[in-house]
């Protein structure tokens, strides 16, 4: 049995939440997010809390309250908060820069890598460091992802595209192992 389904999500003052039928509306300061709920699950708003509730037991259900606990609750974080995700570049002629609503990335290959900024990301760079931030929680972890995924970093030397909080497992080079060199 899921136990993050039955904590109720605390909406903030801030923050106005519309349930219709299974859909979701929230609205804040910084914008709006809308989510379909499935039929196996019933939505209430109490107070100044959302409350989600089994209509059937049927197999799965549980899971799915979960999840779409967790997701409505995504909703108002980022309506009110917001989310954002922070890059690092390491490695020598390793770069990024905006280009209207593009970022362009030289990560060391004879072309320059230039990805669309999705509608509702807003990107930011200094130097060696980008910045995603946004209201939907999906959309800026995949986004994050989509440009790491252009140069992972290396457990050599560490180069590449890698989030701020990731550590990068070093290996020790050839000379490290030390063979007999006849």
């Amino acid at each position: 049995m899921s136990r993050i389904g039955k904590q109720p999500i605390l909406i903030p003052d801030k923050v106005e939440v519309e349930i219709q039928d299974n859909l979701v509306k929230t609205k804040g300061p910084l914008g709006e997010l809308q989510l379909e709920i499935p039929r196996v699950l019933e939505i209430e708003k109490q107070d100044n809390q959302i409350v989600l509730k089994f209509k059937s037991k049927r197999s799965g259900a549980s899971a799915l309250w979960g999840l779409f606990r967790a997701l409505v609750s995504n909703l108002v974080v980022g309506v009110s908060e917001g989310f954002k995700k922070e890059l690092i570049i390491e490695g020598v002629g390793y770069r990024a820069e905006l280009k209207d609503d593009n970022v362009v990335l030289n990560l060391g290959y004879s072309h320059p890598i230039v990805m669309q900024i999705p509608q509702g990301i807003k990107v930011e760079i200094d130097k060696s460091k980008i910045t995603i931030s946004g209201v939907d929680k999906q959309l800026v972890g995949q986004f994050a992802a989509d440009i790491r995924s252009k140069r992972k970093p290396e457990p050599y030397k560490g180069k590449g595209i890698r989030y701020e909080d990731e550590h990068v497992r070093r290996k020790a080079g050839k000379r490290a192992v030390g063979g007999s060199g006849a």
